[in-house]
C-alpha cells in the first residue's frame, strides 16, 4: 500500500510535455497532483480541490499567470511557484511582486523544481507550527504576533504575504543585526540555492508597507556590501534616498535532468 500523499500540488502549464514531466516528478516525490492548461481552468481546479501549492506558468492562454496568481490570493493563502520562459529579470521579478513565493526559469531541472516545492511547503507549514507561548515581537512601532500571524504598525493592521511576514518577523527577532541576502534566503526562505533578487524584491515590498517613505527607508536599512538590518530605534521620518539593490545573482541552473 502506498503512503498517503504529502500534499496536493496544482500544476498549470499549457505545454503538455512540461506538465507531464513536472507531474511525474511530483508524483514520485509523494504528491497528489492536479493539472490545468489555462488560467480559467486553473481557477476551476483550485476551487474544486484547494491545493497546498501551485506551480504556475506565467504565459497561459485566456488568462495569464500573473492574473491567476492575483485571483488565487483573493480566495485564500496558497504558496505559488511561477514558471517563466522570459529572459528579462523584470518579468521574473514581477511574478514575485504579485505574490509568487518563488520562480523557476525554463528550461529547468525537474528535480530542482521538486526541491523548491518541498522548501516552500516546509516553510509554509512551519509558519503554522509556532508555539502557543511565542510572545509578540515589538520594535520601532511594529508589533508582530507569530501565533496569530498578524502584524501592525502604530496599531494599524498590515496586509503582508507569507514571505513578507516571515521576513519582518525574522528581522524583529534580531534587531540591529545585519543579514546578507544569502543568510536571509537560507534562514527565512529555508533555501540553500536560488536567485538573490528574490530577497531584494521582498525587502522592497515590505518597505512599501511599513515605511512612511519607502524611497527613504529608516526601519529596514540597507547595509552596503552586506545586506539589510532592522533599526529598532528608528522613526518613520524621511531619511536619505535608497538606491535599488543591484546585486542580483544568477538563478536556477537551466538544464533538464
Amino acid at each position: 500500500m502506498q503512503p498517503p500523499p504529502t500534499g496536493r500540488v496544482l500544476v498549470v502549464d499549457d505545454d503538455p510535455t512540461v506538465a507531464e514531466v513536472v507531474t511525474g516528478y511530483l508524483h514520485r516525490a509523494g504528491y497528489a497532483v492536479d493539472r490545468a492548461e489555462t488560467g480559467p481552468g486553473a481557477l476551476e481546479r483550485a476551487a474544486a480541490h484547494w491545493p497546498d501549492l501551485v506551480v504556475l506558468d506565467l504565459m497561459l492562454p485566456e488568462l495569464d499567470g500573473l492574473e491567476v496568481c492575483r485571483r488565487l490570493r483573493e480566495q485564500g493563502p496558497v504558496p505559488v511557484i511561477m514558471l517563466t520562459a522570459l529572459g528579462d529579470e523584470g518579468d521574473r521579478v514581477l511574478g514575485l511582486e504579485v505574490g509568487a513565493d518563488d520562480y523557476v526559469t525554463k528550461p529547468f531541472s525537474p528535480r530542482e523544481l521538486v526541491l523548491r516545492v518541498e522548501s516552500v511547503l516546509r516553510r509554509s507549514r512551519h509558519a503554522q507550527d509556532v508555539p502557543r507561548q511565542a510572545p509578540p515581537l515589538r520594535a520601532a512601532g511594529l508589533t508582530v504576533d507569530p501565533r496569530a500571524r498578524s502584524a501592525t504598525r502604530g496599531g494599524v493592521e498590515l496586509s503582508l504575504t507569507v514571505r513578507e511576514f516571515d521576513l519582518l518577523a525574522h528581522l524583529l527577532r534580531h534587531p540591529a543585526r545585519a543579514f546578507s541576502r544569502e543568510e536571509l534566503m537560507r534562514e527565512v526562505w529555508g533555501w540553500d540555492f536560488g536567485d538573490l533578487s528574490t530577497v531584494t524584491v521582498h525587502v522592497r515590498r515590505l518597505r512599501a508597507k511599513i515605511e512612511e517613505d519607502p524611497a527613504r527607508p529608516r526601519l529596514i536599512q540597507t547595509v552596503w556590501g552586506v545586506g539589510y538590518r532592522l533599526d529598532p530605534g528608528a522613526t518613520a521620518q524621511p531619511g536619505a534616498p535608497v538606491r535599488e539593490d543591484s546585486h542580483a545573482h544568477p538563478g536556477v541552473t537551466a538544464q533538464e535532468d
